[in-house]
């Protein structure tokens, strides 16, 4: 049994985790509201990409010099997951949940026949991917060290990703990372990149647009199309970094509260034990006093 010295001790060390976890709740907290506002700023200026995308994609994928980032190079056999975690842990589920749905992706595929290479940006995803997919990782992108993450930093990531893809280093990239749902809500997302995933919604929406509006484009529409689908990958990249962003201090709240409250039962679990066997260390004192008193 533990001495009341070691449960004192022990008592101590859980208090002073508790101000270490609270103290990286608040701090959370005061990043987690700018975060949000900047994710949720970047949505309609992504979604808005996308609604021109599907009109040029719907009056130009029939033509023949179609972009290959919009209709692919016509192969299915190399796949490139970009798996975008957090740089630090300590934010419950937040990386191991990303990471979880891109390794789930990527055995299917491999299952399938299909070679899988993995970019990862971020440290952790690279950690918790390295044991099952290690020798798939061929690209790793790390921004520790970096207060704030800002549209050059998705670009650099796009244009190494483009470089590849002009290699012809891979035919089919999906981005992986977290949207932002609330403080105990992050939906960890895959989205295709390329070839660009028009969404079929927004295709009929420009079309039922184009009786009441019409649009010219000046240069033509494919090299508009050209450009913004260049774009659209920087574009979706940097939105990803926010999602991301926010998802982490979101989950770094929520679990630093967890942690909190736990370490406050430990400490009230602990101070009952230590009272107990304080108060039993007593009653045996005064039972061998009163013996020896009586023997006397």
């Amino acid at each position: 049994m533990a001495s009341l010295k070691d449960m004192r001790n022990r008592i101590a060390s859980v208090k002073a985790t508790r101000k270490i976890t609270k103290a990286m709740q608040m701090v959370a907290a005061a990043k987690l509201r700018r975060a949000q506002e900047a994710a949720q700023a970047a949505r309609p200026y992504a979604e808005r990409m996308a609604t021109v995308l599907g009109s040029l994609a719907s009056k130009v994928a029939d033509k023949n010099g179609a972009s290959p980032l919009l209709v692919g190079n016509g192969k299915d056999q190399v796949h490139l997951l970009i798996v975008m975690t957090a740089e630090r842990g300590l934010c419950g589920g937040f990386n191991s949940n990303i990471s979880k749905l891109a390794r789930a992706d990527a055995q299917r595929l491999i299952a399938s026949g299909k070679t899988v290479k993995i970019m990862t940006v971020g440290r952790k995803g690279a950690d918790n991917l390295r044991r099952d997919l290690g020798k798939n990782i061929t690209e790793r992108k790390d921004f520790q060290g970096v207060r704030q993450l800002n549209f050059g930093h998705a670009e650099g990531v796009a244009n190494r990703v483009l470089e590849m893809f002009e290699a012809g280093e891979f035919d089919v990239a999906t981005l992986y990372f977290s949207e932002f749902k609330s403080v105990i809500a992050q939906k960890p997302t895959a989205l295709q990149l390329i070839p660009a995933k028009v969404d079929e919604e927004s295709s009929e929406a420009a079309k039922s647009s184009a009786a009441t509006a019409i649009h010219e484009y000046e240069p033509g529409e494919e090299e508009v199309l050209g450009f913004l689908l260049s774009r659209n990958i920087s574009t979706q990249i940097f939105r990803g970094l926010l999602e991301n962003a926010a998802s982490e201090q979101g989950a770094r709240m929520s679990a630093m509260d967890n942690a909190t409250r736990n370490a406050g039962d430990m400490i009230n679990k602990l101070t009952i034990k230590y009272n107990r066997q304080r108060q039993a260390n007593i009653t045996k004192e005064l039972i061998e006093i009163i013996s020896g008193a009586e023997a006397l």
